[in-house]
C-alpha cells in the first residue's frame, strides 16, 4: 500500500515543529550577523580611470582607424596592468608587504564595451592603501607603456580619491543575514520532517487506521481513579458508623 502525504499533513507537521523551525532560523540569522559585524574584516574599494587615446594627426582629427586601434589594444593593456612588469614597481614604490600575485588578486581591470576608458579597481582592508595602489598602478603603467609598446596613447583620466567616510563593499551584513535566514528556515523545515518521519509512535485513532488499514470499532476511555478520602471524610464516616 502506497503511503501518501496530503498538503494538510505537511502543514500539520510544520505547525507542530514551528518552534524548532523558528529557533533554527533565528539562530542562523544571529550567527551570520555576529560573523559579519564582529569577525569579518571590512574591505574597501576604489578605482581610477585611464583613457586610451592616440594623439591627433597632423590635421588635428582622430581617424576611425586610430580609435579602432586603441580599442584593440585595451585587452593587451589590461593584461599588462596586472603583470609583474607593472605590479613589481608598485610593490617597491609603496613598500607593500605583498607579493605581485597577492597584489594581482586585489586589482580588477575592466572597460565598457567599445569604450576607450579603462577602469582599475582596487580592494583593500585599508581605504587609503587602496587609493595609493590604484593611483600608483595607473601612474607606473602610463610611464612604462611608452617603452613597452612604443606608444603614447594613455592618459590618467580620473585618479582615485580617498573619501571622508568610505563605506566597505564587503561584507554585506544584510545580505549575509538574509541568506542565513533562508538556510535556517530550510534546515528547520527539513529537520521537522525528518523528526516526523522517524517518529513511529501512534498518537491517535487516525494513526491506527493508517498503519493497520482497519476501521476503528471503539475507543476505551481512560479510567479516572477515585480520590482518597480526606481526614474530615473519614471522621464523618466514623460518626455515622457509631
Amino acid at each position: 500500500m502506497e503511503e501518501t502525504i496530503s498538503l494538510q499533513d505537511l502543514f500539520k507537521t510544520i505547525r507542530k515543529r514551528l518552534g524548532l523551525i523558528a529557533l533554527l532560523t533565528i539562530l542562523a540569522i544571529t550567527i551570520a550577523g555576529v560573523i559579519s559585524f564582529l569577525v569579518l574584516t571590512p574591505v574597501y574599494q576604489t578605482s581610477t580611470e585611464i583613457l586610451v587615446n592616440q594623439s591627433p594627426t597632423e590635421t588635428g582629427q582622430l581617424t576611425n582607424q586610430n580609435i579602432q586601434t586603441d580599442l584593440q589594444l585595451i585587452n593587451t593593456y589590461s593584461g599588462i596592468i596586472k603583470s609583474p612588469v607593472i605590479l613589481g614597481p608598485v610593490v617597491e614604490e609603496l613598500n607593500l608587504d605583498l607579493s605581485t600575485e597577492q597584489l594581482n588578486s586585489k586589482i580588477t581591470v575592466s572597460n565598457a564595451d567599445q569604450s576607450q576608458i579603462v577602469n582599475i579597481s582596487v580592494q583593500d582592508e585599508d581605504p587609503a592603501v587602496a587609493v595609493e595602489i590604484a593611483n600608483t598602478t595607473a601612474t607606473i603603467f602610463e610611464s612604462n607603456i611608452q617603452e613597452l609598446m612604443n606608444v603614447d596613447n594613455v592618459t590618467i583620466l580620473s585618479p582615485a580619491v580617498l573619501k571622508e567616510d568610505p563605506s566597505p563593499v564587503a561584507p554585506n551584513p544584510m545580505l549575509n543575514m538574509a541568506i542565513a535566514a533562508v538556510v535556517g528556515l530550510m534546515l528547520g523545515v527539513g529537520i521537522a520532517f525528518l523528526l516526523e518521519y522517524l517518529d513511529t509512535s501512534m498518537k491517535d485513532q487516525q494513526d491506527i487506521e493508517d498503519v493497520l488499514g482497519l476501521p476503528l470499532l471503539g475507543i476505551v476511555s481512560p479510567i479516572v481513579e477515585k480520590a482518597e478520602l480526606g481526614p474530615e471524610s473519614k471522621t464523618t464516616s466514623r460518626r455515622r458508623a457509631g
